[in-house]
């Protein structure tokens, strides 16, 4: 999993020019180029005790704990300025470092609604793009294996495709679209595994419909040649000789070398079957869509 970098602010606020400011990128060890995106508010238990207190001095002291690797008690700070200043050129900065304080320490809710928040209040800032990353990235964090529910697999995925939609050029994007690739990868691992479950049941239908969702999705992951050997195994059960020599017949011309291709090879010859691709097949259409 990647980790969000912070474009970091000068250490201590100006008192009198706050337009002064600007994002000074840093490297944090092991970190990706990434900015910030904010959420204010801690849950009533956690709140500090109101004490009307300067912003600047409150930034300042965030600021403190974000260097020092402190982030509870910066997410804290960053909620205040915001508690004690909603209308103030802080609270916004406010809202960029706070929620990478939350996403830090895990509190991936929180950073979500942060960034939304902002997205939402400053739609036109230059760090909007990093909060479709952050947002993505909250998602991305708590991926689970495929035998659980994908559903944050498909948050993540919708919210880097929103980020690349919308700003294609940013830095952000880029590396998103690595995470798209991955969590398309694991989407069509979840039906694979659906699909060898039915097969190993002998319900053909039902396995056939999950590997084919995995031709039609996700052709480019690495679960396609084994998706076209599984068709290939389930049609010619099923005694539909046509569509499991196509399966075969486009497993053999795109992964000639593979095991999968030889199994697929084998089961045919054993019908006295050779691949063979049928221009009138789903699957030949679906594949033919994409490449």
């Amino acid at each position: 999993m990647s980790e969000a970098r912070l474009p970091t602010r000068r250490r201590h606020a100006s008192r009198g020019h706050a337009s002064s400011f600007s994002f000074i990128r840093a490297a944090l060890a092991g970190a990706l180029a990434l900015a910030v995106t904010g959420l204010a508010g801690c849950s009533s238990d956690d709140e500090l005790p109101y004490e009307e207190r300067p912003v600047e001095q409150i930034y300042n002291r965030a600021m403190d704990y974000m260097q020092e690797g402190k982030y509870n008690p910066a997410a804290k700070e960053f909620d205040e300025v915001e508690r004690q200043h909603p209308y103030s050129e802080w609270a916004r900065r406010s809202m960029l470092m706070g929620a990478y304080a939350h996403y830090k320490i895990n509190e991936y809710d929180e950073a979500i609604l942060g960034a939304q928040r902002f997205i939402s209040l400053h739609p036109s800032n230059k760090d909007v793009p990093y909060a479709y990353y952050l947002i993505g990235l909250s998602y991305y964090e708590r991926i689970s294996d495929v035998g659980r529910d994908q559903k944050m697999t498909e948050n993540a995925l919708n919210s880097f495709y929103e980020l690349t939609r919308r700003f294609p050029a940013s830095e952000y994007s880029r590396d998103a679209r690595l995470k798209i690739d991955l969590t398309l990868d694991h989407l069509a691992g979840k039906e694979m595994e659906i699909g060898r479950y039915y097969l190993n049941r002998h319900d053909y239908i039902a396995a056939i419909n999950r590997f084919r969702i995995v031709i039609e999705k996700y052709q480019t992951t690495t679960h396609t040649p084994e998706a076209l050997e599984r068709l290939t195994e389930a049609y010619l059960a099923l005694g539909i000789k046509t569509e499991a020599q196509t399966a075969a017949a486009i497993l053999g011309y795109n992964f000639p070398g593979s095991d999968w291709y030889e199994d697929s090879y084998a089961l045919l010859a054993g019908q006295g079957l050779e691949p063979v691709e049928s221009k009138d097949s789903w699957i030949s259409k679906a594949w033919n869509s994409v490449f």
